[in-house]
């Protein structure tokens, strides 16, 4: 057996140990007893610390002086796992374990804080959390940024000055189309109640309608949507509202997106580093593309809107232009998953700030739900009238993951220059989407990223697809373009 196979048999056992881990999580989030909170964070530490052990083992190290790639893949797959160890070893087994408990213990927390609108009884968990990974990022950095260490789980190679700089560009023209379109007359929205198992049973026929194999998936319901799993076991969850069926169907549409990816990825590459998704970047830019520029097109929501007079009669809204109109409303909401196309960045950028200067310790948590109140009030005109729909509506640093928030609108820029390439390759997409067939948006986006999973780095997968240097143009000349004709700014 020569290096690399030895390397490669030992890192197939450690990346299905590393699903197992991610099933518990997502048990964790749709089926675990509430009473189980405390031995499910001894479990998931139990877990974390014989991953960790593998992901350190010396032996991994000197396999990777001597293995020789025999092609393209299996050098990607030297890449991810010289980068995963040398990341890994210099994090303390305890600091890991610690993490992996306390993170479990948060969402639980997170979970009844939100419900109780109580920040102050989630803060000490999340000012446990933060010095968590504080003390995690300064293993990492060597000396450097501590929120560039952290970026880096989630987009590999990019820095938070660069990220700043892509906002920087962003924000103003997001800001003006904001105040245009909020000037002009918006359509009114839904204004009955729409039963679960009817929203539930149309959120199946999207996720099928998009390509999602049921076979190899299934839907739940969580209180934060998200897809887990990768390969032949890939599950989503999705939630209802009585009044708004969209926060269902788009939360669907959105996490097949993430799943269709996995699905989609070479099965060659299963229990491999190459067998998931590359990035949060790249991966939301699936999950953006097919919500948005696919799901919320003019094109699509006629055949949704037909669909949804199936199976709840007369709703109230009397015809597709209408339908499409509401369907995209702009409005100052609350909900960052709820948000419309325009306000969206928004979201994602208050966050980014507000978690930078958490890590830089330039903000205290005892601060944190001021700050992000004030922020809100600045950016959308809207005060915050309670925790849930301000500083405690996002999961995410209940599970410390912090880093993550912006790579959702790195996702954004790169689903639009995507979409401007496949409306290139399929010329005829409008029609088959009126249809209800994305098959030929789906098979693009399959043949030209989804397939090679971790093969290239983030940002070369996207420009391999698109075949230029993304950039956030594409992203706010269809946001422009769309939403200017639809509101006639």
């Amino acid at each position: 057996m020569t290096a690399y196979d030895e390397l490669m048999a030992y890192e197939r056992v450690t990346q299905a140990l590393g699903s197992v881990a991610g099933r518990t999580g997502w048990d964790q989030e749709t089926m675990m007893p509430e009473g189980a909170a405390d031995l499910r964070s001894e479990e998931m530490a139990a877990l974390e610390e014989v991953l960790h052990a593998r992901r350190t083992n010396p032996r991994t190290g000197e396999l990777l002086e001597t293995a020789e790639a025999p092609d393209d893949a299996s050098s990607a797959n030297l890449r991810h796992i010289r980068r995963s160890f040398e990341r890994t070893t210099k994090i303390p087994a305890d600091l890991a374990t610690a993490i992996a408990r306390h993170t479990s213990k948060g969402q639980g927390i997170w979970a009844a804080a939100r419900a109780d609108n109580d920040f102050k009884s989630f803060a000490p968990v999340l000012e446990e959390m933060i010095r968590l990974k504080r003390e995690e990022a300064a293993c990492l950095a060597a000396g450097g940024d501590l929120y560039d260490a952290l970026l880096d789980d989630y987009e590999p190679g990019i820095k938070g000055r660069e990220l700043q700089a892509i906002f920087d560009r962003m924000r103003p023209r997001l800001v003006a189309l904001r105040e245009k379109v909020l000037g002009a007359d918006a359509p009114a929205g839904l204004d009955q109640e729409f039963d679960e198992a009817g929203q539930l049973a149309v959120s199946t026929l999207l996720a099928q309608t998009f390509g999602y194999d049921m076979s190899i998936g299934r839907i739940d319901k969580a209180v934060h949507p998200f897809s887990s799993g990768s390969g032949t076991d890939v599950r989503i969850t999705t939630r209802t509202s009585p009044r708004d069926p969209f926060n269902c169907f788009y939360s669907t549409i959105h996490e097949v997106g993430h799943a269709c990816y996995e699905q989609g990825i070479n099965r060659d590459y299963e229990l491999t580093p190459l067998g998931s998704g590359v990035s949060m970047g790249v991966h939301e830019s699936q999950s953006r593309i097919y919500e948005n520029q696919l799901g919320r097109s003019r094109a699509f929501t006629g055949w949704l809107y037909g669909k949804m007079r199936d199976q709840f009669g007369d709703f109230g809204v009397a015809d597709e232009d209408s339908f499409y109109g509401i369907v995209n409303r702009v409005g100052s909401g609350y909900i960052r998953t709820e948000a419309d196309e325009v306000h969206y960045n928004l979201h994602v950028m208050l966050r980014f700030d507000l978690e930078r200067q958490l890590i830089a310790e330039q903000l205290e948590v005892a601060d944190l739900e001021e700050a992000w109140n004030a922020r809100f009030e600045a950016d959308f005109g809207v005060a915050v009238d309670k925790p849930a729909n301000g500083v405690l509506q996002d999961v995410h640093w209940s599970f410390g993951l912090f880093g993550y928030f912006p790579t959702y609108s790195l996702g954004n820029v790169y689903a639009g220059c995507l979409y401007q390439s496949l409306r290139e390759a399929v010329p005829a997409l409008d029609d088959q989407l009126s249809k209800g067939d994305t098959s030929h948006a789906t098979a693009w986006l399959r043949e030209n990223l989804q397939q090679f999973g971790g093969l290239r780095e983030p940002r070369d997968t996207i420009r391999h697809a698109c075949g230029f240097e993304p950039t956030e143009g594409p992203l706010l000349d269809y946001l422009d373009q769309k939403f200017g004709a639809l509101y006639g700014v």
